[in-house]
């Protein structure tokens, strides 16, 4: 596994098995409607961060209109749509052509104003520094391989000042064998932390993940001491169960964290 590994693309893999979760149909990737267009439009709304929680609304800054809003790894007709409404100034940046699609047919609906751009969310140079006042970043960093260069670019085109906000999985979700868990509900202690399904056979991994998306777990040092690392500042931390697994009876699934840049720092730490 180790030379196939060696081999792999995970964003040419993962870009795909997005593509095809557009094409069947993906919770994720359903556009929201005009009702919640409308909302947002006259000051009631929300987006997720992880799962069905509302990210609080104190965690953005105290008036979007005009705010420079990067929603990151989060196509989907879902989250952009809703800040542009909102008034933000909304560019939407995802790694699945299919998941931008659906942002830019809720803006051509209803007359939306936001940006698109393709790419990996380890590489922000399509803009320059200090772009934005807000990186919004739900639940997608466990398909990407690593996190430090997501921290250090997210930190580099925030202004000073600026808001990231992320949700991520629990690492420890990941120590259990997933077929057992999700055939019988069987909590089977198998898998050693940092996990990929990249790690499992290709027979096994197609019965648990079908051609999905490879899944990274990471760990807390990765996901938390990495965005300290990067020079920002933790300000929040939130827990929830996961919305659709076994787990969510024991343990949360979920983790959403808010940290500033602070005001007066450069580029990097």
């Amino acid at each position: 596994m180790s030379a196939v590994a060696e081999q792999f693309d995970p964003v040419a893999h993962n870009r795909a098995a997005w593509d095809r979760e557009v094409a069947n149909d993906n919770e994720w990737t359903r556009p929201v409607g005009p009702e919640v267009v409308a909302r947002a439009r006259a000051g009631d709304w929300s987006v997720v961060l992880i799962g069905y929680q509302r990210t609080p609304r104190d965690w953005f800054p105290a008036g979007l209109d005009r705010a420079a809003v990067l929603c990151l790894a989060s196509g989907g007709g879902q989250q952009g749509p809703v800040l542009a409404a909102a008034g933000a100034d909304v560019t939407v940046f995802d790694n699945s052509p299919a998941q931008l699609a659906r942002d830019e047919e809720v803006a051509a609906r209803e007359g939306l104003t936001l940006r698109t751009v393709l790419g990996d969310m380890r590489d922000l140079s399509a803009f320059p520094g200090t772009s934005f006042d807000v990186v919004f970043n739900p639940v997608s960093n466990v398909f990407c391989p690593e996190l430090a260069p997501v921290w250090r670019e997210s930190f580099r085109v925030l202004r000073p000042g600026g808001v990231l906000m992320t949700g991520f999985m629990n690492p420890d979700i990941y120590i259990f064998d997933v077929v057992a868990l999700d055939e019988r509900e069987e909590f089977v202690v198998r898998h050693k932390i940092p996990f990929t399904t990249l790690d499992l056979p290709e027979d096994e991994r197609t019965r648990a993940y079908g051609d999905g998306p490879v899944e990274y777990s990471h760990t807390l040092t990765e996901q938390i001491g990495g965005q300290l690392s990067a020079g920002f500042v933790l300000t929040h931390l939130v827990e929830a169960p996961h919305h659709a697994d076994a787990t969510a009876r024991y343990m949360p699934g979920y983790i959403a964290t808010r940290a500033i840049k602070p005001a007066g720092a450069g580029d990097g730490p």
